[in-house]
């Protein structure tokens, strides 16, 4: 715990930055040539105990399906741990009863500890009674339970399947958010915890029971009541956080306000959260008995999106004073930083961010975009993301890096990388 129950804003970075797993130690730079070498993380390789303790640490990771560089739930643990093999994930999450993860809505769609599985169940009941955000869903189950109970029958008859293999009075009519009845119907079932993901083929997600899913040991674990398993939740979370304010703490896996209030409540009443002052934040913030406020963080990485570093985007700019907005969905005209856009971390800040896409028919890590934060010199961020982007692409099984475009980093970044030709 800190000597006082205030905090500096630095302290409070370096406390999120080790609580979320990153290594104190930034790797060492590689040079243009060593592109397709051994990972220097990776002269101790990466196996599945270590995945698995980095996803118990996290709590969970969110899934995305934008695939422009790679799916998002493989980037952080690319960030945290160097080179590893993505089938090692594949491999946690659907490799039959021995899964160590499971999908879930946690974070949005989440790859989740089995174990916490019973954590959700409050969920999943309320969900089959028709509560909670998914409105559209639950108005559609109150309609059409008895269309729900049939493509239930059909999953536990033919499962594990995708929704474009239900029959055709199973899949039904296109409709809302443009998936078909079927598609709904599936998803309402997976909300309530009655089927879940058993594998995927490319990205769509294949069916089954969840008693045919999960380990029989999380199937036999009793269900802790829902204060017992929210007040579970927030534990995990504020353990992944360090220091981290009410909304944050429910934020990471989605609690109710009026339920995430009362939690953290009884937690601090129990002595389990402690309330303490940050520097420049307006409200209180949270921390546990045994926190360690770590005398440096110097860890550099290439963060996704969807990051649980900085996924809650408020945080973010309270503790790196990075305004960071996905800009998928902005119109290319009106984009700040580019499509899929990366943060650097760079030695407890946010340093600068790059737009990147995999061009796999060429090989190439395409830098369509790289802006330097207002704090960073361009000279001094260069050369450490350069090596970063190097190390990606080795990952990915790419050959080179390009500056394909612009931004007020791309003069100091392109004379490190290979020019595009063409």
């Amino acid at each position: 715990m800190p000597r006082s129950d205030s905090l500096s804003l630095r302290e409070a970075r370096r406390i999120a930055i080790a609580a979320q797993g990153f290594p104190n130690t930034p790797p060492q730079d590689l040079r243009a040539a060593d592109i397709l070498a051994t990972d220097p993380l990776a002269a101790d390789p990466v196996e599945a105990r270590h995945v698995r303790r980095l996803i118990g640490r996290l709590g969970l990771v969110q899934i995305d399906s934008v695939n422009v560089l790679v799916r998002s739930h493989y980037l952080p643990l690319f960030s945290r741990l160097g080179h590893y093999e993505p089938a090692l994930l594949d491999r946690l999450a659907y490799g039959g009863k021995r899964r160590a993860l499971f999908e879930y809505w946690g974070h949005e769609a989440s790859l989740i500890p089995v174990e916490q599985q019973p954590l959700f169940r409050w969920r999943m009941a309320r969900a089959e009674r028709g509560e909670g955000t998914y409105g559209e869903l639950a108005r559609f189950a109150a309609e059409r339970r008895p269309y729900i109970d049939s493509v239930l029958a059909e999953v536990a008859a033919r499962g594990p399947l995708g929704a474009s293999e239900l029959s055709e009075a199973g899949r039904g009519a296109g409709g809302w958010w443009g998936w078909s009845d079927g598609k709904r119907a599936l998803e309402f079932l997976f909300w309530a915890g009655r089927v879940t993901t058993a594998g995927r083929r490319g990205f769509e997600r294949l069916y089954d029971l969840t008693e045919r899913v999960l380990p029989a040991a999380v199937l036999d674990t009793p269900t802790p009541s829902e204060d017992e398993a929210q007040r579970a939740l927030l534990r995990i979370a504020a353990r992944a956080h360090g220091v981290a304010t009410e909304r944050d703490l429910r934020d990471y896996h989605r609690l109710d306000l009026a339920d995430a209030r009362l939690r953290i409540a009884e937690l601090v009443e129990a002595g389990e959260l402690l309330p303490v002052a940050v520097e420049g934040w307006d409200r209180p913030a949270y921390v546990t008995p045994d926190l360690r406020v770590p005398r440096k963080a110097p860890a550099r990485a290439l963060l996704s999106p969807f990051d649980s570093l900085i996924w809650e985007r408020q945080r973010t700019e309270r503790l790196f004073g990075a305004r960071i907005r996905l800009e998928i969905y902005t119109p290319a005209h009106k984009r700040e930083h580019g499509y899929y856009v990366l943060p650097f971390l760079m030695d407890e800040r946010i340093a600068a961010r790059v737009d990147l896409k995999s061009d796999r028919k060429a090989a190439t890590l395409l830098v369509q975009a790289a802006h330097a934060e207002p704090h960073a010199r361009p000279d001094a961020v260069a050369p450490p993301l350069a090596a970063e982007l190097r190390r990606l692409a080795g990952w990915l099984g790419l050959e080179r890096v390009t500056m394909a475009g612009g931004g007020d980093l791309a003069p100091a970044l392109a004379g490190l990388l290979e020019p595009r030709h063409g």
